[in-house]
C-alpha cells in the first residue's frame, strides 16, 4: 500500500525505556485525569472563581481536541487505529498488525486518549455545579453542563462511524462540526457562570444584537464550507480515504467568499460598537476578532498558494477554532443575566442592561 510500511510489526518500534509509545500515551492520559481528581477541593467545595476556571477549561479542551483531530487528518493518521472501539481487530492499543507506520498509530491513538481528558473535565464541571448550587439552584447552568459530557460521548460514537466508513468526508466533517456545536455550549456556560440567576437583558441595541447573531450564522457557514473544502482536497486522513467529487477551486472560492463576509461582518460590528460606546469588553473582543479573521485570511490564502503544507493547515484549523470562539464570545456578550429588582421596561432596568 503506497505510503505505508509493508514490513510486519509485532510491536511498536519506537519504544522509550522499553515501554511502547501507546503505553506512555495511556500513562499520560491517566496521569492527566488523576491530576484533575487531585484538585478535588475545587470540585467538591467549588467557589465561583474555581467554577469559572473549570468552565474555561471546558472551552479549552473541546477546542483543543478539534485541532488535534486536524493533526490526525493532515498527517494521514486517521486509520492509524483501523477499528473502533478497538484500535486493531484484536487489540485496544496499537499492535503494529495493520502495517501502518508507528507515527500514524501513535498520533491517532493519542488523539483517542485525549477524549478521556475532555470527558473528565466535562463531568467535573457537572459535579462542581451540583455541589455549588444544588439540584435546583441554577437549572439553566446545569442543563448546559450536562450536555457537554453527553456530547463528548456522542462524539466518540461519531468517531467510531468515521473509522467504520474509512474516513468518509461526511463523517469526518460531522465530527468536526459537532465539536464546533460543543463550543457553543461551553462558551455560553463560561459566560453565564459569571452572572447571577435572573432575567436575560441586552447590553447593546437590538440592531447590534442582530448583527452579532448574523455574524455567528455566517461564521458557522464558513466552518461548514471549510469542511466541504477539506473533504474535497487531498488531506483526507488516509491515502485511500474517499473524497467528495466537487471541483476544488469552486468550493475553495465559496469558502473564501464566506470568509470575506465574516470579515465584513466583524468590521461592521466593531465600528458599531466603537461609535455607540458599547461595553468595553465587547469593544475589546471585537477588535481581537477582526485581527483573528485577518490572520485567518492570510493563513488561508498562503496555504492554498503553497499547496497545503501540513503545518499551515493545522494553523488554519486552529485559527478557525479561535475565530469561532471569539464570534461566540461577542454574540453571547451582547446580553447578560441580571437580578430582577425592577421591571424590565423601566428606565432603571434599561440603564442596568447597558
Amino acid at each position: 500500500m503506497p505510503g505505508f510500511s509493508t514490513e510486519p510489526q509485532t510491536v511498536l518500534a519506537a519504544d522509550m525505556l522499553g515501554v511502547p509509545i501507546w503505553g506512555w500515551q495511556v500513562g499520560f492520559a491517566v496521569a492527566g485525569v488523576i491530576a484533575l481528581v487531585l484538585l478535588a477541593r475545587t470540585i467538591w467545595e467549588p467557589s465561583d472563581a474555581s467554577l469559572r476556571w473549570w468552565a474555561l477549561g471546558n472551552v479549552a479542551v473541546n477546542a483543543g481536541i478539534a485541532v488535534t483531530g486536524a493533526t490526525v487528518r493532515v498527517t494521514q493518521s486517521g486509520l492509524g487505529c483501523s477499528e473502533w472501539p478497538r484500535c486493531t481487530p484484536d487489540s485496544f492499543v496499537p499492535s503494529g498488525g495493520d502495517h501502518h507506520p508507528v507515527l500514524n498509530e501513535a498520533i491517532e491513538f493519542g488523539n483517542r486518549m485525549l477524549t478521556f481528558l475532555v470527558l473528565a473535565v466535562g463531568v467535573i464541571v457537572v459535579v462542581a455545579l451540583w455541589r455549588r448550587y444544588g439540584r435546583h439552584g441554577r437549572p439553566d447552568l446545569m442543563r448546559m453542563a450536562v450536555v457537554i459530557p453527553l456530547g463528548v460521548l456522542g462524539q466518540g460514537v461519531v468517531g467510531g462511524i468515521t473509522v467504520w466508513t474509512r474516513l468518509h468526508p461526511a463523517s469526518v466533517g460531522t465530527h468536526f462540526m459537532l465539536s464546533m456545536v460543543m463550543l457553543v455550549v461551553t462558551v455560553a456556560l463560561y459566560l453565564r457562570l459569571r452572572e447571577p440567576r435572573g432575567e436575560l437583558r441586552p447590553r447593546v441595541d437590538e440592531g447590534q444584537r442582530r448583527l452579532a447573531a448574523g455574524l455567528a450564522v455566517v461564521g458557522f457557514l464558513l466552518l461548514a464550507a471549510g469542511v466541504v473544502t477539506t473533504g474535497t482536497g487531498p488531506l483526507g486522513g488516509d491515502l485511500e480515504a474517499p473524497r467528495w467529487g466537487f471541483d476544488l477551486p469552486t468550493v475553495t472560492r465559496v469558502h473564501a467568499v464566506l470568509g470575506w463576509a465574516t470579515a465584513l461582518g466583524a468590521v461592521t460590528l466593531l465600528v458599531n460598537f466603537l461609535r455607540s460606546g458599547a461595553p468595553r469588553d465587547l469593544r475589546r473582543y471585537a477588535i481581537v476578532l477582526v485581527a483573528a479573521v485577518a490572520a485567518q485570511g492570510a493563513i488561508g490564502y498562503t496555504q492554498y498558494a503553497l499547496q497545503l503544507p501540513e503545518g499551515l493547515v493545522v494553523a488554519h484549523v486552529l485559527g478557525s477554532v479561535v475565530t469561532w470562539v471569539l464570534i461566540l464570545r461577542v454574540y453571547f456578550g451582547t446580553a447578560e443575566r441580571v437580578e430582577v429588582t425592577t421591571p424590565a421596561g423601566s428606565p432603571r432596568a434599561a440603564a442596568a442592561g447597558r
